[in-house]
């Protein structure tokens, strides 16, 4: 048995979750942030028998795909802001980080 994390962006939340309740799999949904650009993201713990881990990770994958997106960073905290002019940086967000974790044991009560 394996239990997979998986942290994806809010957006593509709503989409995984109906997801995987389509393809039978029961998973446990939590708000947490994204450290680089402090946005919300979704952890999602899944328990998955290894023979379904595969199509589990195939679930993941359509419904979280990365995209560019335009951000403008924020100014730095103390100091004289008076020379920082912002610049809108584009970066990739979006997709899912996934960890497979290998379980010693399951109890369910």
């Amino acid at each position: 048995m394996k239990l997979v994390m998986a942290v994806v962006q809010d957006k593509d939340s709503n989409r995984l979750q109906s997801a995987l309740v389509e393809s039978g799999f029961k998973a446990t949904k939590l708000a947490s942030t994204g450290g680089f650009l402090k946005s919300g993201n979704t952890t999602f713990i899944i328990g998955v028998d290894d023979e379904k881990k595969n199509e589990l990770l195939t679930v993941i994958k359509k419904n979280c795909q990365s995209r560019d997106q335009i951000i403008t960073p924020v100014s730095p905290m103390g100091g004289s802001t008076d020379a920082y002019i912002p610049q809108p940086v584009e970066v990739e967000v979006g997709g899912a980080t996934v960890f497979i974790l290998e379980v010693a044991e399951f109890k369910q009560y």
